[in-house]
């Protein structure tokens, strides 16, 4: 079985809750023009983290104790959030440089969550100062101990391999292949990942991506280099996956900024939120408010990916 000859290759860990739950929601669906809409909980992969821990049980495959692990995100990263949560989980640190985000109730759960979670935080004051607070990051990472380097996002080549086994999962879960995959796109291992498990199922469904964040980190050609690197990396350890011939289709849905609410955004959430369903307004949000262009390009059986996860505890307060 593909999933875990991947597995038993790169050395993944064991930080996650899966499959995670596939959901049909009909009313809400009808509601968007699609004949069939389900959501792929990647929220319910663990306590924290949502689709982060796919790609952190691959980056934190040859973990140590006291190891510190040193990455970046916004100050309302579940990245940063679940690498610090799911190394201290495996007996190691995090210490994360953080670039100032818009203030939702959202990213200021997630953001004192991670200072919770974290050895320690670095928050540089503006964009421009995120450089510096890096460096100052990876000086108190070696401090601490055997200094480790993860990107923004755990957007890496081994962490791809962990979202390419998440659609290898959704394959054993619907009965016939969707039209498309909605998932929001912003460090773009998720995607990748997408990309790379339809291609192996021979499926003919359109991975397509909402960019949620400047085009200069989110675009088609970063994921289509992240899928590269996926299979290059697999072959080297003996598992040949398909190489993609094309790339994600990316839609803009970054409104106003990342991390900024969106008037369309926020109209999605709130129809959202009327059918029982919490989407937070980074990612989920913008991402849900493309449904009914996919209906309208004649996309009729749709899986929406759904990334983000609140933190424990703060669930209800993070509207």
């Amino acid at each position: 079985m593909l999933t875990r000859k991947i597995r038993l290759a790169l050395g993944a860990r064991s930080l996650g809750r899966w499959p995670t739950p596939l959901e049909w929601v009909g009313p809400l669906g009808d509601a968007l023009g699609l004949a069939c809409l389900w959501l792929k909980r990647e929220d319910r992969s663990a306590e924290s983290g949502g689709n982060k821990v796919r790609g952190l049980e691959f980056l934190f495959a040859d973990a140590e104790p006291g190891t510190v692990y040193v990455t970046v995100g916004g100050t309302g990263s579940t990245h940063c959030l679940a690498t610090a949560v799911h190394a201290a989980a495996l007996g190691c640190r995090a210490v994360v440089a953080q670039f100032p985000q818009a203030d939702t109730a959202a990213s200021r759960a997630v953001g004192a969550a991670c200072a919770r979670a974290a050895a320690a935080t670095i928050r540089a004051r503006t964009r421009v100062g995120l450089p510096l607070a890096v460096v100052r990051a990876w000086r108190v990472g070696r401090r601490l101990g055997r200094a480790r380097w993860i990107p923004g996002g755990g957007a890496h080549p081994c962490a791809v391999a962990g979202h390419l086994l998440a659609g290898l999962e959704l394959a054993a879960q619907l009965p016939d292949p969707p039209d498309a995959i909605l998932t929001p796109l912003g460090s773009g291992g998720t995607a990748a990942g997408l990309l790379l498990a339809v291609h192996a199922l021979g499926w003919p469904t359109h991975v397509i991506a909402a960019r949620v964040a400047p085009a200069v980190v989110a675009n088609r050609w970063r994921v289509a280099r992240l899928a590269r690197g996926a299979v290059g990396l697999l072959a080297a350890h003996g598992v040949v996956v398909p190489r993609p011939a094309g790339s994600a289709l990316v839609l803009d849905c970054a409104g106003p900024g990342y991390g900024r609410p969106s008037a369309a955004g926020e109209g999605a959430r709130a129809r959202a939120a009327a059918e029982g369903l919490r989407l937070d307004p980074t990612y989920g949000a913008k991402a849900f408010a493309a449904l009914p262009a996919l209906a309208a390009r004649g996309c009729r059986r749709v899986v929406f990916w759904h990334t983000f996860a609140f933190p424990p505890g703060d669930a209800e307060r993070a509207s």
